[in-house]
């Protein structure tokens, strides 16, 4: 690939409980027809692969790649042990090959010899020095340490860190073998291991730059750090000596440059995409979506051959989140504590519609569960979710003692200005079967820290997978370690 623009992305957030689904998305991504942007210099001709980032950037430290922004850039920058194909399965990359122990305890991974820090004045001559398993012990530490307080720290609780296995859960036999520790088996485990928090950084990068690493990052990866004017722009360049060849042995990067935008208004930065500014888009909101896309989730005529569309799982479920903590005041005096109620809402609105007419097809109604399109235990026959039935929803309102609603307190829904419509669209449905909800917009930073905090009754959130297993999603409901 060009550009491996991932669909996991590290999104670890915490909330008390959730009750039902609404959208498990995938993304539409618009391509220009004029990709490949060539830039001409008298000496040399660079393709440059260019894509505007709205949300900016906050970190190109992967132990801070806590989300989608941070995820695609470290993504080019470094690399761990294995990584995912295209089909979700975990591949060989820095490791070449792995054992797994017949108990499911003990991971050994063999290490390639031709694998190399990019070049930086913090090696010796300046020149990029071999990985060996101890730069694995190393970067795996640093995610576990109280001190850095990476937001990844969470993936190595199932380590084994007993005194036998170095108090840490992993260790280096020798330069090329790295062995890994966990106190129970667990399948999922080596899918967590091809998220970027596992990724290998030199010991020396780390102590010559400090805080400052989080700008002037040394990995391994197709691409080497050049600039990054915060807020402004961001280049990577090619890496000439990485390691990974495509089938026919043509060294990987076959494009010489990213260039990274961070235009903010979504105005501006489509009308630059139109303009050919950029070659690459995920995703619309607004009323861009309404200008490019028919409500079949289709081109538009006057801009067929001009842009080129994919569509791909998303690994995303959004999600209305519920407040079912008994201990909670808030739910004490609330009804959603009935779940006759929850199960009433559930019913009572129509999620294909939503999806058609609010998102243009952007998206699947979550009609099978939490797990999304694209996991590979995503199974619509085998799991029969919740489904537009208005009758059925005014049946358990009159089990829950409500007949049409009649004595049931308003019961609001918060979230942010990105899915007031989503809100409003639930609002109008529920309200034909007697249940009246009162929406209420918060700003993004307090809309986190509340949901945080159990301070909301109802609220809607997302969760992205982070690893490619579908325990990811499951989890979310038990207590897993």
């Amino acid at each position: 690939m060009i550009l491996s623009l991932s669909m996991l992305t590290n999104l670890k957030s915490q909330f008390r409980s959730t009750f039902f689904t609404f959208l498990c998305s995938f993304v539409f991504l618009l391509f220009a027809c004029n990709s490949n942007h060539t830039e001409t210099s008298s000496s040399s001709r660079k393709t440059v692969f260019r894509y505007n980032e709205p949300g900016g950037i906050s970190s190109l430290d992967p132990a801070f790649a806590r989300n989608v922004e941070n995820v695609w850039v470290t993504n080019q920058l470094f690399n761990g042990l294995v990584q995912m194909d295209e089909k979700l399965e975990v591949i060989p990359c820095i490791a070449y090959k792995w054992e797994v122990s017949d108990d499911g305890l003990v991971y050994t991974f063999h290490l390639r010899n031709d694998v190399y820090f990019h070049d930086s004045p913090v090696f010796e001559g300046s020149i990029g020095r071999q990985v060996t398993a101890h730069d694995f012990v190393y970067s795996f530490s640093r995610i576990l340490s109280e001190e850095i307080a990476s937001p990844g720290s969470w993936i190595f609780n199932y380590l084994d860190k007993s005194s036998e296995n170095n108090y840490l859960g992993f260790l280096a036999k020798d330069e090329r073998t790295f062995k890994v520790y966990l106190k129970k088996p667990f399948p999922p485990f080596l899918g967590i291991l091809t998220m970027q928090y596992c990724t290998v950084v030199p010991k020396e990068a780390v102590d010559y730059f400090g805080n400052d690493f989080r700008r002037n990052p040394v990995g391994t990866g197709p691409f080497k750090f050049k600039i990054w004017e915060e807020g402004t722009k961001l280049v990577l360049v090619k890496n000439n000596n990485y390691f990974e060849k495509d089938e026919f042995g043509k060294a990987l990067p076959y494009i010489d440059a990213v260039a990274v935008s961070f235009v903010r208004d979504q105005q501006v930065s489509f009308l630059d995409f139109v303009r050919g500014s950029y070659e690459f888009m995920s995703g619309l909101e607004g009323n861009f979506k309404d200008e490019i896309f028919t409500k079949e989730g289709n081109l538009y005529p006057k801009y067929e051959g001009k842009f080129l569309v994919q569509k791909h799982s998303y690994l995303k479920t959004d999600y209305i989140g519920i407040l079912v903590d008994h201990n909670n005041d808030l739910v004490k005096n609330s009804p959603l504590k009935i779940k006759a109620i929850r199960q009433a809402i559930n019913y009572g609105f129509d999620r294909k519609k939503m999806v058609k007419y609010l998102r243009n097809s952007i998206g699947i109604p979550a009609s099978s569960g939490m797990i999304p399109i694209g996991m590979p235990a995503f199974d619509d026959k085998l799991i029969k979710g919740y489904n537009y039935n208005p009758e059925k929803s005014r049946e358990l309102l009159y089990v829950a003692g409500f007949p049409d609603g009649k004595g049931l307190p308003p019961i609001t829904l918060t979230t942010t200005i990105d899915y007031q419509n989503l809100g409003e669209y639930i609002q109008r449905e529920l309200l034909t079967v007697g249940i009246n909800v009162n929406i209420e917009v918060v700003e993004e930073a307090s809309y986190r820290e509340m949901v945080a905090q159990s301070k909301l009754t109802m609220f809607k959130k997302s969760w992205i997978a982070d690893y490619p297993d579908s325990e990811n999603f499951l989890a979310l409901f038990f207590q897993q370690y």
